[in-house]
């Protein structure tokens, strides 16, 4: 993993988060695109205008997001956010890289079956490429369910579908320092995404941050916002008064201050969002900020 420093752009644009090379051979920007909510505000509904959410998706690419976070059971109806990303931006230009997830299935229905099986794995991403319209998928993470203990025999799976061709490189996601270590003895791991943010996380998921950061493994928090609104935290409105910025941009700006290994992904089906998350890329916390910050966590 090879990280630039952050560049000073005069209008809003990712690429003032500095980039990561994420598995030694797709160079990314730190700002990123979680596409979770294009297709509904939440799982179930209310839907999303499926012609803003393609309109998000292109501003997202002009702003210079090379790196979309997606799965195949973020659908709501008839909407999936694969389709989505598939009418907005195929043909992909070059350099935009795609991760997608594996491991919960969903009922045409909306509703979640039980943690994928080998057979399930598969055929989830066979349908990722479908979906995409890709031959390879650039990053296909496992997602551990809270009930699975082990990430091994599902991490195998992806692995042999590595060795065909199909994935080109491995990540884990909802994982702990024992299963992350299981994943490796396996094959590669890539990246982890996890649930982290200034709100929430513990002395474990720092411990885990610092050790992907020290190993040159990607970190990419999900729900960096809170996952169901940005709270109404005094120590982040102060630090955003301080900045002119907004609580959500200081959310962001944490993320990306906390570890050069850290990759951004808020997502949105807002215009206005959009450019408000992209702007985080040029946001720098002062010692001030962080400390409040920690200061805030630890209280």
């Amino acid at each position: 993993m090879t990280i630039t420093s952050p560049a000073a752009p005069a209008s809003v644009h990712a690429s003032a988060a500095g980039s990561l090379l994420l598995g030694g051979d797709l160079p990314v920007s730190r700002m990123g695109f979680g596409a979770m909510k294009l297709p509904a505000r939440d799982w179930d509904g209310p839907a999303c205008d499926p012609v803003q959410s393609l309109a998000v998706l292109r501003r997202a690419v002009e702003l210079g997001v090379d790196h979309i976070d997606t799965a195949w059971f973020y659908f709501h109806e008839d909407v999936s956010a694969n389709g989505l990303i598939r009418e907005a931006l195929h043909p992909y230009r070059d350099g935009l890289v795609i991760a997608t997830k594996v491991g919960p299935g969903r009922d045409p229905d909306g509703s979640w079956q039980e943690p994928a099986g080998p057979a399930e794995l598969r055929a989830a991403v066979h349908r990722n490429l479908r979906e995409l319209g890709v031959d390879r998928l650039d990053l296909v993470y496992l997602r551990r369910m809270p009930s699975q203990e082990s990430v091994g025999e599902g991490f195998a799976v992806l692995a042999e579908l590595r060795e065909e061709g199909l994935i080109r490189h491995l990540g884990v996601s909802n994982v702990d320092a024992a299963q992350l270590a299981e994943a490796e003895a396996i094959a590669p791991v890539t990246a982890v995404q996890n649930r982290f943010s200034v709100l929430e996380h513990s002395a474990q998921d720092a411990a885990l941050l610092a050790d992907c950061t020290a190993r040159g493994i990607a970190f990419v928090p999900f729900f960096p916002l809170g996952g169901s609104g940005v709270p109404a935290d005094p120590a982040i409105r102060r630090v955003a008064e301080r900045h002119g910025a907004t609580p959500a941009q200081v959310m962001a700006a944490w993320l990306l201050a906390v570890s050069p290994a850290v990759l951004a992904i808020p997502g949105t089906s807002s215009p206005v969002h959009l450019e408000e998350n992209v702007a985080a890329a040029s946001l720098r916390l002062g010692a001030e900020d962080l400390a409040e910050l920690a200061a805030r966590a630890r209280a």
